[in-house]
């Protein structure tokens, strides 16, 4: 793409996963400027801008300086810079990390109005929930090489597992532990604290069959519930579970 191809960039977003906004502008005078880049048109960069801050949720903030924002509002800056010209392909690279839960919500949401309202996005996260609730066909990269691809049901059915049973018991023996292994379709039993967590490799009524199973026993549990294998569950399997630098 050459310096000079507006007619391409205009229809492009980029927000980094690092904060870049001027420190010396305020809210306003920075979604403005970012927007500026591409909407000369005066009365609709100002409607233009005033969607971006809605979207993000700024409006009490639109006079503050960038260092008078908390991280979380830094980081709904830097979007709504990114997208105030309305571009209709948006890459969005790690846009909550560090940011507090209201902050993360309030980014996700933004960011669903902008699929729903017909945008493109391409979004990298380390998060897998995030990845669930926005994202409609998933990659999943490891070393820049691409380990699985498809929708977020397509990706689950790549997991090893069937289901996991989580039971919150307050006294279990190793005599127990070893007895639940040994249950069908069990691949693996770990339990800290008092919380028990049994995968199953395959089976239907497995959750029956372990309360049966504790009942039998005289097991007393306070809680117990179960799920599918989730993408962070996929993910792990496809990339490994050892620590990276």
């Amino acid at each position: 793409m050459k310096p000079n191809a507006y007619d391409i960039k205009e229809k492009i977003g980029v927000v980094f996963q690092d904060v870049a906004v001027f420190e010396e502008l305020t809210v306003y005078e920075n979604i403005d400027y970012f927007c500026g880049l591409y909407i000369k048109d005066k009365e609709k960069r100002k409607q233009y801008i005033q969607d971006a801050i809605d979207l993000v949720g700024l409006e009490e903030f639109r006079k503050f300086y960038p260092k008078q924002l908390s991280g979380g509002l830094l980081r709904r800056l830097n979007i709504a810079c990114g997208i105030a010209h309305k571009p209709s392909i948006i890459f969005l690279d790690e846009p909550t990390v560090a940011v507090d839960p209201q902050s993360r919500n309030n980014i996700l949401d933004g960011i669903k109005k902008l699929r729903d309202n017909g945008a493109t996005i391409l979004y990298t996260t380390h998060y897998m929930e995030e990845v669930e609730i926005i994202c409609d066909r998933v990659i999943i990269l490891d070393k820049g090489k691409v380990l699985a691809a498809g929708s977020t049901d397509e990706l689950k059915e790549l997991a090893k597992i069937e289901e996991k049973v989580t039971v919150e018991v307050n006294e279990l023996d190793q005599k127990h532990i070893e007895e639940i292994k040994n249950l069908e379709h069990v691949d693996d039993v770990n339990y800290n604290g008092n919380i028990l967590l049994v995968t199953y490799k395959k089976g239907k009524n497995n959750l029956i069959e372990l309360i049966d199973y504790l009942k039998k026993e005289s097991i007393k549990y306070n809680k117990i519930y179960s799920e599918r294998p989730t993408l962070n569950d996929v993910f792990l399997e496809l990339t490994g579970k050892e620590l990276r630098d």
